[in-house]
């Protein structure tokens, strides 16, 4: 009988221990879990405000500006629009008509 008990207590130490193990491995990555879905919220929110501050760059009038300003561009307009025809392309009409 002191035989089965002594059996009966050492699988029921094994057991304990292995049931603290258990939770302290669950403990670590519940921890782990929270941590990334934390850095997934920071990394979501960073995207979005790369993404407000890209439509903000790219707006029409800020391209404008820029080009008139920086590249010292200017609309097209009908006076300073020039043509260029080639000259070989230009003799074939001749002679066509």
């Amino acid at each position: 009988m002191t035989r089965l008990n002594l059996v009966l207590l050492v699988a029921l130490l094994a057991s304990s221990l292995y049931l603290v193990r258990v939770q302290y491995d669950s403990r670590h990555l519940y921890a782990e879990i929270e941590r990334a879905q934390n850095e997934f919220r920071k990394l979501e929110i960073e995207h979005e405000r790369l993404q407000v501050e890209k439509r903000a760059q790219a707006t029409p009038a800020r391209v404008e500006k820029l080009a008139r300003e920086q590249l010292h561009m200017r609309p097209a307009t009908p006076a300073i629009t020039q043509y260029v025809t080639l000259k070989g392309a230009a003799a074939s009409r001749e002679g066509q008509q």
